[in-house]
């Protein structure tokens, strides 16, 4: 076959990782390439390479309007043990059915390779079980296959996370198919009579458009498209054969044999000749297109009328089985326009999807649902708007959740029912926090608690009081989060609500924290644990993200860092694409605290992409982004802060406010502008210092004090911009260090006005790339008199045939001299964090699979690892 040619080493790849999967050593396994380029046919080329006693498990995702949940693994249903088939047909139990997948690969007695094809359509709970078995399939007896197009992945496609666990695993192979050669093409061309340069130049090398030229023997009739090609092919096949790939091709997925046989009048013999032809792959169990575009070309040829009468037929097909995916009725409902089935199911569709996790396909059902909202009673309308808001919120579509949300509201007040107007009130008010709509956050917020007050229904009381606790302690007014927050903690325990118990004392203990509190960070810690003992996921998100921001204040990102996996892990697993969102631009920001510039730039790339609409993960990603081009040097440093600060400042909320402010009086001090730097911070810092939030206010003050401005010392606090303000150079110097701030290090060494200490942040500085203030202190040691001061990195060092900065050059230099990432960290004086990080930025740069490969790699750029 066209497709297994140049394949040879793919296919040597796959025979080795299932080796080393017979020994106990699972692996990942990555095939991905543009559509057409044979990614199947490499699959069913392992069936000749499996080690003895091996299997080959092969599940395949299908481009449903609203993806089968767990669709590909259902089509392991009669291959699979009796646990995981019961887990499947069942479905609602997600754990059941990790645990079941897990249980299935792990069987000793046989080597397992699990091929999930064109993953780039996967639902998110087949994603989330994906994502399970990444990070555990090391230690299986197995192999994780997942085939997908690379060009229809952008940053914010839901397959980043799983491929970002995949890249982190303990083996992994990445396996990019190319398109065939000339030379290739010449010899799959040479037994006709057609024109192989010819040939090459129609397919560019794709080995389906090569097979489809191939087969029509006439490059001359090639049309333009692929719909053409196969058209012409389908058109001289006899009649009742084509309606039955018309039948056939409407459906976005395999067909097993009993669908098959009730939607074709002549069952499995009216493929025959499809099947001959090449078109169709045809088993005992299931029949599917060869390849997705052959379907897709028949079903886009056909007439509107035509396509939604053959989606009528497999929608009364499929409602007359018992135990049909939801998910798939929903689709061909979608497709004939069959109202009455998008009412019927579609609200239990996205119930069950949500309980999943999967939050995208459960909006994608509610919003088919809703274009038929005048089917539904004003009752069931709120109820329906309302989850669809929830969901939207969820995956990060907030716009479209207060809209929805709004109106859900509007049809409360005119059914009277205080709880769920209360109940949607609060939610309103989250929803409108998470895009600083401030007036009418609070307002819906005072609302809810004025509903609820009187309604009798103490746990939404309490969630209501909790929601204004939070919304105190994101604005730093403390001490009302603490007296409220304290109301919503005791009804949440009278009523025995963990959820409602967790989102309350995250609050009251994020509060103590800004304060300083010693069980500020146990409260914390304990909503939690909490949160997670009762499965509340946004809550524990929350958690999460308040502990990551308070340690990072507290200029901790090594610790900061140690959250983050579970944190991604949790909010990725559940398809919370808010949280996750922020949660990459958290690793921004710690990023640009641990010197990682380049993870950090990546990531805040990252997360505004995917945040357009949230000012409250836009911010922070611009900050990170912004303090690194400023720290730089580079020109859209300031760009990125001014657009942060208007973010900030339509937020209302100091916790961004004061922490743009503080990057851009950096940046001013660096510009030596010190009257910018007064005019800037002497409001903001003043708020901070009323509010009494330690960390911010220390910042402020000394950036303040640079500028001349007048600073209220606070000589009892710890915070090392603090002890910088009064002169306590060397001890802010060693908190930064022990927390992992190399910049900020070399900032307080540089304070200093030692010689000695300044050529040491000199040195760190240079590493960094942190050009502005390494000038800086180049001509402070040249007003001390210092004669013999280090140049510095000249530009076209910096620019390295594997695009490395200064530090990752200097780290896989000693890589590459066998040294650890320990002694790598005493040798440069930064944390081993930091060094971690930068290890994992030279591998991914050089391609490395090991530190030999380092040294190989530095030698063949001309970077040898024994050069200075």
């Amino acid at each position: 076959m066209p497709q297994v040619l140049e394949r040879e080493h793919e296919i040597a790849e796959l025979e080795a990782a299932a080796r080393e999967a017979a020994a106990g050593t699972g692996s990942v396994v990555l095939v991905f390439g543009e559509a057409g380029i044979g990614k199947s046919s490499v699959i069913n080329a392992v069936r000749a390479v499996l080690p003895p006693q091996g299997r080959l498990l092969v599940g395949y995702c299908d481009d449903l309007a609203t993806p089968r949940t767990f669709g590909p693994f259902r089509d392991l249903l009669g291959s699979v043990g009796s646990d995981l088939a019961t887990a499947l047909r069942e479905g609602r139990d997600r754990d059941r059915v990790f645990d079941a997948l897990q249980a299935e690969l792990s069987w000793s007695a046989t080597t397992s390779v699990l091929a999930i094809e064109d993953v780039h359509w996967a639902d998110d709970a087949t994603l989330d079980a994906l994502s399970y078995l990444v990070r555990r399939v090391a230690n299986m007896p197995a192999v994780l296959v997942l085939t997908y197009r690379d060009e229809d992945i952008d940053a914010m496609h839901p397959l980043q996370r799983v491929l970002g666990l995949a890249a982190r695993a303990p083996r992994v192979r990445r396996l990019k198919l190319p398109r065939l050669s000339q030379p290739a093409v010449l010899r799959l061309t040479a037994p006709s009579r057609l024109d192989p340069r010819e040939v090459y130049e129609v397919t560019g090398g794709n080995p389906f458009f090569v097979t489809e030229i191939l087969a029509s023997a006439d490059v001359s009739r090639v049309p333009v498209t692929i719909v053409d090609s196969v058209t012409a092919r389908v058109q001289t096949l006899d009649a009742q054969t084509q309606q039955a790939l018309e039948q056939l091709a409407v459906i976005p997925s395999t067909v097993d044999r009993g669908l098959l046989e009730a939607l074709l009048p002549g069952g499995i013999s009216s493929i025959a000749a499809a099947e001959q032809r090449g078109l169709l792959d045809v088993s005992p169990s299931r029949t599917g297109f060869r390849h997705e575009l052959i379907r897709r070309a028949i079903a886009d040829g056909l007439p509107g009328g035509r396509r939604m009468e053959l989606n009528q037929r497999v929608l009364n097909a499929l409602t007359a089985r018992e135990g049909t995916d939801l998910s798939r009725i929903m689709h061909h409902a979608a497709e004939a326009g069959a109202d009455d089935a998008i009412i019927h199911y579609g609200p239990k569709a996205a119930r069950d999807a949500a309980k999943v996790g999967s939050h995208r396909q459960a909006a994608a059902h509610l919003r088919l649902v809703l274009e038929r909202c005048d089917r539904f009673s004003e009752a069931e309308r709120a109820d329906l708007m309302s989850m669809y808001a929830i969901e939207c919120h969820t995956i990060g579509k907030s716009q479209t959740a207060l809209l929805a949300q709004r109106k859900a509201i509007e049809l409360r007040r005119r059914l009277g029912d205080p709880l769920k107007l209360g109940a949607d009130l609060r939610w309103l008010s989250r929803i409108c926090w998470a895009i600083s709509e401030t007036e009418e956050m609070q307002a819906s917020a005072d609302e809810a608690i004025k509903v609820l007050s009187g309604a009798g229904d103490d746990r939404l009381l309490a969630l209501a009081l909790s929601n204004k606790s939070q919304l105190h302690m994101l604005a730093r007014r403390s001490e009302e989060a603490i007296r409220i927050g304290q109301f919503a903690i005791a009804l949440a325990r009278n009523v025995d609500d963990p959820a409602i118990l967790s989102h309350a004392l995250n609050n009251v203990g994020s509060a103590l924290w800004h304060l300083d509190s010693t069980k500020g960070r146990e409260m914390v810690e304990e909503s939690l644990q909490v949160a997670l003992a009762a499965g509340a996921i946004d809550d524990a998100c929350r958690a999460h993200v308040n502990i990551i921001c308070a340690l990072l204040e507290d200029a901790l990102p090594d610790e900061a860092s140690e959250y983050l996996p579970d944190a991604l892990e949790l909010a990725g697993e559940s398809e919370n694409l808010m949280y996750f969102s922020h949660f990459t631009a958290l690793r921004a920001a710690i990023g640009l605290a641990t010197g990682a510039w380049e993870q950090a730039v990546a990531d805040a790339q990252s997360s505004m992409a995917a945040a357009a609409d949230a000012p409250p993960t836009l911010c922070p990603a611009l900050l990170a982004y912004g303090r690194v081009q400023i720290r730089r040097g580079q020109p859209d440093g300031m760009a990125l802060l001014t657009e942060a600060e208007k973010l900030a400042h339509n937020s209302r909320e100091l916790q961004y406010i004061g922490p743009v402010a503080g990057a851009l009086a950096e940046a001013a001090w660096l510009d030596g502008d010190h009257a910018a730097m007064r005019a800037l911070l002497e409001p903001v810092y003043t708020e901070a210092w009323d509010s009494g939030s330690v960390a911010i206010r220390a910042e402020l003050g000394f950036w303040l004090s640079k500028a001349g401005g007048k600073v209220h010392h606070d000589t009892a606090s710890r915070h090392p911009w603090a002890l910088l303000s009064v002169g306590r150079w060397q001890e802010a110097a060693s908190a930064w260090q022990l927390g992992g701030s190399p910049y900020e290090h070399a900032l307080a060494l540089a304070e200093s006005g030692e010689p000695e200490q300044m050529l040491i942040a000199l040195a760190a500085l240079d590493g960094l790339g942190a050009e502005p203030l390494a000038r800086r202190v180049r001509a402070q040691l040249r007003e001390l008199g210092v004669a013999r001061i280090p140049r510095g990195p000249v530009t076209r060092t910096r620019i390295n045939p594997a695009g490395l900065t200064d530090r990752q050059l200097e780290v896989a230099r000693l890589l590459g001299l066998g040294m650890t990432n320990g002694e790598i960290a005493e040798k440069l004086v930064v944390s081993v964090r930091t060094v971690d990080n930068h290890v994992a930025a030279v591998f991914d740069k050089l391609g490395a699979r090991t530190r030999r490969d380092i040294a190989a790699r530095l030698t063949e750029l001309g970077l040898s690892p024994g050069e200075k």
